[in-house]
C-alpha cells in the first residue's frame, strides 16, 4: 500500500462521497482529486474503464473503480472493519448498500422529473422506500444495525444530503411520521466523516446543478430566482 491514497473525485457524485465517509472513519490519510466529468482527462479515461468515479489510486498505475469495491477493500484492509462478522448480516448490508444505490436512481429520476406529476409518483415511490427502512433500523439507533457505524451508513448519508438542499426550496413529505429514519439522518449529518465528505459549496453545486436539468424542479428554482430579483428591485 502507498502511504498516502488518492480519492479520484466529482464534487457532487454520492457514490464518492461513500468512499471519503469510509476513508474518514477508518482514519486512513487521503488525496483528492476532482475532476470534471464534462471533460474527462485523457488518464482518466485510461485508469476508468466505465468512464466513472469515484476511482481510488493505490500508487503507480494501480486504480480500483466502482465505489462497492472500493469501499469492501478499504473495509478488508484498513482500520476495523464496519462490516458486520457474521456472513448472514453481512449479506444483509450489502444488500441495503444496494437498496441505497437505488434509492439514489430514484432521486435522479425526481429532479429529471419533467412536471409535477412525475414528481410525485416518483416522490411517493420513495416514499416507499423510506417507510420501509423505517422498519428495518434498530429500534435503539442511532445508526443502520444499532451503535456501530457501518458500510450501510456511510451509503445513505449521500442520500440524505440530497434533501438537506431539496427542502430549502421545496415542502416535502417524504420522512413524515417516519420517526427512525429522520433520527437515523440527523445522526449521519452531524457525523464528522460525513460532513468533511463534500466542500463547502455542496449545496450551492447542487443547486446550480438543479438549475439546468430543465426539469419540474428546475422551474421551481427559476421562479424562485426571480422572486428574490423582485424583492430585491423593491
Amino acid at each position: 500500500m502507498p502511504d498516502t491514497l488518492t480519492l479520484i473525485s466529482h464534487a457532487l457524485c454520492p457514490y464518492v462521497q461513500r468512499a471519503a465517509i469510509v476513508l474518514h472513519e477508518k482514519n486512513v490519510p487521503f488525496d483528492r482529486v476532482t475532476i470534471d466529468l464534462a471533460d474527462k482527462p485523457d488518464w482518466f479515461r485510461a485508469a476508468s474503464p466505465l468512464g466513472k468515479v469515484p476511482l481510488l489510486k493505490l500508487g503507480g498505475d494501480r486504480y480500483l473503480f466502482e465505489s462497492a469495491p472500493i469501499v469492501e477493500f478499504l473495509d478488508e484492509t484498513e482500520g476495523s472493519r464496519l462490516h458486520p462478522e457474521d456472513p448472514s448480516e453481512r449479506a444483509r448490508h450489502r444488500a441495503y448498500i444496494e437498496f441505497a444505490s437505488q434509492i439514489l436512481n430514484g432521486i435522479g429520476t425526481l429532479y429529471n422529473a419533467r412536471d409535477d406529476t412525475g414528481f410525485y409518483v416518483t416522490g411517493e415511490a420513495l416514499r416507499a422506500k423510506f417507510r420501509h427502512l423505517e422498519g428495518e433500523l434498530d429500534p435503539d439507533g442511532p445508526f443502520f444495525a444499532g451503535r456501530a457505524f457501518s458500510l450501510v451508513d456511510a451509503a445513505f448519508a449521500p442520500v440524505f444530503r440530497y434533501f438537506d438542499v431539496f427542502e430549502t426550496f421545496l415542502t416535502l413529505e417524504m420522512f413524515d411520521d417516519l420517526d427512525r429514519v429522520l433520527a437515523w439522518r440527523s445522526k449521519l449529518a452531524a457525523r464528522t466523516s460525513v460532513q468533511e465528505a463534500v466542500t463547502a459549496d455542496y449545496p450551492a453545486l447542487l443547486t446550480a446543478f438543479l438549475q439546468n436539468r430543465n426539469s419540474w424542479i428546475s422551474q421551481l428554482l427559476d421562479l424562485r430566482s426571480r422572486e428574490r430579483s423582485l424583492l430585491v428591485a423593491l
